[in-house]
C-alpha cells in the first residue's frame, strides 16, 4: 500500500513562501514607479515622441488599474495559486520583453502586458497567505504586507536611478527590467509549496463591465498624454467627453447588473455611505498629485537641467525619506479618533511642501527644493496612513475585499492621470519656450489646485469612525460595545 504524503510537509517552509509572495508583490509595485526616473534615458536610447516618456509609466499603471478587480475575481473562480503563478510567469516574460525592446512602441506594449500580469498577481496574495497561516501566525504574516508595499513605493524611483546609472554590463536602463527575471524565477520555484485556494461560491465574471472600465479609462488618459502631438484639435476634448460618458455607462451597467442579481465588478453597496465615494475621489486626486509631481521633478532635472539619472533619483530621495519617517511615526501613534485630523494635517503639510517647491524653482540653488521635497514626503506619509484606515473603517466585513481592490485600482488610475496631466503641462511649457524652472512651476501650480480639490473631497470623509458591527447594533437598538 503506497504511503500517503504528509499534507503538512509542504508547509514547513511557509515563512520562506511568504517571502516569495511578498517579493512578487514588491516587484509589481516597484515597476509602477521604477521607470519614472529612467524614462528620459529610455527615450534617448529608443527614440519616440516626448509623450513616450509618460507612456513608459502609464502603459503599466493603466491596465494594472483596469484589470485589478477582474484579477481578484479570476482567483476566486480558477484558484488563487493558479492565477498567481500564471501572473508571475506572464510578468517574467513581459519584463524580459521590456529589457530586450528594440523601440519605444515595443517597450510600451510590453509594459502594458506587465501591468496586466501584475493585476493577476496582487489580488491573490492575501488569500494565499490566509491558506497557509492561522491564528497569531496569520496576524504576523499579514502585518508584513503594509511595510513591504510602502517600502517598494518609496524605493522604486531611487532603485531605478541606481540601476540605470550603474550601467551593469552595458545594460543601462534595461537592468531595471532584467532584475525582475531572477526574482520571478525564484518566486515560481516556490509554486509547489503553495496550497490552492478559491472562493467557496465564486462570483461570475463581469467581462462587459471590465471592457467599459478599460475603454473609459483609456479614452480619458490618451488625449491627456498625447495632447496636440497626435490628437487633432477638437478630438482631444471629444475623447475626454466620450471617456467620461463610457465611465458613466459603466456605473449604470454595474447598478443594473446588481439589480438583476448578477455579481457586478464593483459592489454597489459601497456607495450607500458618503465616506467611501469621497475616499475614491480623494485617492484619485492625491495619487494624481504625488505621482505626477514626482515625474515632473525627474523631467526638470534631466530634460531641463541636463543632469544624469542618478542626480534625478537622489533629488527624489528627500521625498522618499520624509514619507518613510512620517509613515512610521503616524502608524505607531494612530488612534481611530485622530484619523481625519491627522489626514488633514498631512494635507496641510503636503500643501506647504508643494508651495515651497514652487518657490524654490524661482531660485537657482537646489537646497531649498530638497528641503521642500522632504516636507512633501512628510505630508504624503501623514495622509496615506490614516486615509486607508478611514476609507475602510465604516464598511461591513463582506465589503472590505471589494473596497480594498477598488481603492488599489483607483490609486493606480489616479497615478496614471497625474503622470498624464502634470507631465504634459511640464513638457508643453518646455516646448513653448519656458525654461525648466518655469515649466516645473506651472506643473506645481496645477498640483496645488489638485491638492485643494483633494482637501474638498476628503472633507466628505468626515464622519464618526464607528465599525460596521457597532452601527448594526445601533440600528437594532442594542447598546454599543465600542470603547469609542
Amino acid at each position: 500500500m503506497p504511503v500517503r504524503p504528509d499534507p503538512t510537509a509542504a508547509y514547513r517552509w511557509r515563512w520562506a513562501v511568504l517571502g516569495a509572495l511578498l517579493t512578487a508583490e514588491a516587484m509589481n509595485v516597484l515597476d509602477s514607479t521604477i521607470v519614472q526616473v529612467a524614462a528620459p534615458v529610455i527615450r534617448a536610447g529608443l527614440g519616440g515622441s516626448e509623450s513616450a516618456i509618460q507612456w513608459f509609466s502609464s502603459a503599466y499603471t493603466l491596465p494594472f488599474a483596469a484589470f485589478l478587480i477582474l484579477g481578484g475575481r479570476l482567483g476566486d473562480l480558477l484558484g488563487r495559486k493558479r492565477v498567481f503563478l500564471i501572473g508571475v510567469a506572464g510578468f517574467t516574460l513581459a519584463s524580459l520583453c521590456c529589457a530586450l525592446a528594440p523601440g519605444a512602441g515595443v517597450l510600451i506594449g510590453a509594459r502594458a502586458l506587465q501591468g496586466t500580469a501584475a493585476a493577476l498577481v496582487i489580488p491573490q496574495t492575501i488569500g494565499l497567505i490566509r491558506s497557509m497561516f492561522a491564528g497569531a501566525e496569520l496576524a504576523r504574516a499579514m502585518s508584513t504586507i503594509g511595510p513591504v508595499m510602502g517600502l517598494s513605493v518609496i524605493c522604486g524611483p531611487v532603485l531605478g536611478a541606481v540601476l540605470t546609472h550603474a550601467d551593469l554590463f552595458g545594460s543601462s536602463w534595461r537592468a531595471a527590467f532584467l532584475v525582475n527575471v531572477p526574482l520571478a524565477v525564484a518566486v515560481l520555484a516556490t509554486g509547489p509549496l503553495l496550497r490552492e485556494d478559491r472562493a467557496a461560491r465564486p462570483p461570475r465574471l463581469d467581462l462587459p463591465g471590465t471592457g467599459l472600465a478599460v475603454l473609459g479609462a483609456g479614452l480619458v488618459v490618451y488625449p491627456l498624454i498625447e495632447g496636440g502631438d497626435v490628437v487633432r484639435p477638437g478630438w482631444g476634448a471629444a475623447m475626454l467627453v466620450a471617456g467620461v460618458l463610457v465611465l458613466v455607462a459603466f456605473g449604470l451597467h454595474q447598478r443594473r447588473r446588481a439589480r438583476r442579481g448578477r455579481a457586478p465588478l464593483v459592489e454597489p453597496s459601497l456607495f450607500g455611505d458618503r465616506v467611501f465615494p469621497a475616499a475614491l475621489a480623494t485617492s484619485t486626486l492625491l495619487f494624481a498629485v504625488t505621482n505626477g509631481l514626482m515625474l515632473v521633478i525627474v523631467l526638470q532635472v534631466q530634460l531641463g537641467l541636463g543632469r544624469d539619472v542618478l542626480t534625478a533619483g537622489l533629488t527624489l530621495l528627500p521625498w522618499s525619506c520624509g514619507l518613510a519617517i512620517s509613515s512610521a511615526i503616524v502608524g505607531a501613534r494612530m488612534t481611530p479618533r485622530r484619523l481625519t485630523r491627522v489626514m488633514f494635517a498631512g494635507l496641510g503639510v503636503l500643501f506647504a511642501g508643494v508651495l515651497g517647491a514652487l518657490a524654490a524653482y524661482a531660485g537657482a540653488h537646489p537646497w531649498p527644493l530638497l528641503a521642500a521635497l522632504a516636507v512633501c514626503g512628510a505630508g504624503n506619509g501623514m495622509v496615506t496612513v490614516p486615509f486607508f484606515t478611514a476609507a475602510l473603517a465604516r464598511l461591513h466585513p463582506h465589503q472590505v475585499g471589494s473596497a480594498a481592490g477598488l481603492l488599489n485600482a483607483v490609486q493606480q488610475f489616479g497615478g496614471t492621470l497625474g503622470i498624464a496631466l502634470l507631465g504634459s503641462v511640464f513638457l508643453h511649457g518646455l516646448a513653448g519656450g519656458s525654461d525648466a524652472g518655469a515649466a516645473a512651476a506651472l506643473a506645481f501650480g496645477l498640483g496645488l489646485v489638485l491638492l485643494a480639490a483633494t482637501a474638498v473631497a476628503a472633507a466628505f470623509m468626515r464622519a464618526p469612525v464607528v465599525p460596521a458591527p457597532e452601527r448594526e447594533r445601533a440600528a437594532a437598538g442594542e447598546p454599543s460595545r465600542s470603547p469609542l
